[in-house]
C-alpha cells in the first residue's frame, strides 16, 4: 500500500512538472498592415518579454502581409524590418501565404529575408490550431 502511495505521488510531482515546464504555443493572425501590424508587433514584444519561452508564429494574408514586404514604415516612418527581424531573433517566425501573392501578383523577392512562406494562409492558421496553438488576432 505504501508503495502504491509513493508512486501516486511520484506519478502527480511528474504531471505537475510536465505542465509546468509546457511552452506556450501562440499563432498570431494578421490580414491588414494598416490596423494590425503595428499593435501586432508590439503584442509580440511584449508577450516574449514576459515569456521568453514561448513558441510564436505569425501568419499573414491579403493586406496583412505588406509589413513584411521590403522597405515598408509604419505610421511613424519606422522600418518594420528592423522590427521583424528583432523579434525573428527571439524565435518569432513570420509566414506569408501564397495565394496572397498571387492573388495580387506579389513576388517573394519582394519580402523581407525573414518571410517564410506557407501555400495557404488560413489553413495554417487551422492547422496551428489544431496542433493547440493559441489564436490571437489583434
Amino acid at each position: 500500500m505504501k508503495t502504491l502511495l509513493h508512486t501516486a505521488v511520484a506519478l502527480a510531482l511528474v504531471v505537475a512538472t510536465g505542465w509546468a515546464a509546457a511552452q506556450d504555443t501562440v499563432v498570431y493572425h494578421v490580414n491588414d498592415t494598416a490596423t494590425q501590424a503595428l499593435s501586432t508587433l508590439r503584442n509580440i514584444r511584449n508577450h516574449l518579454d514576459t515569456d521568453p519561452t514561448a513558441k510564436i508564429t505569425v501568419v499573414t494574408h491579403a493586406f496583412g502581409v505588406d509589413f513584411l514586404m521590403e522597405g515598408m514604415k509604419d505610421r511613424n516612418e519606422s522600418s518594420f524590418a528592423a522590427t521583424v527581424s528583432a523579434l525573428v531573433a527571439r524565435g518569432v517566425k513570420f509566414e506569408v501565404c501564397e495565394i496572397t501573392l498571387k492573388n495580387r501578383n506579389l513576388k517573394r523577392e519582394q519580402f523581407i529575408q525573414e518571410a517564410d512562406f506557407t501555400p495557404s494562409g488560413v489553413v495554417r492558421l487551422t492547422k496551428l490550431q489544431k496542433q493547440g496553438f493559441a489564436y490571437i488576432k489583434p
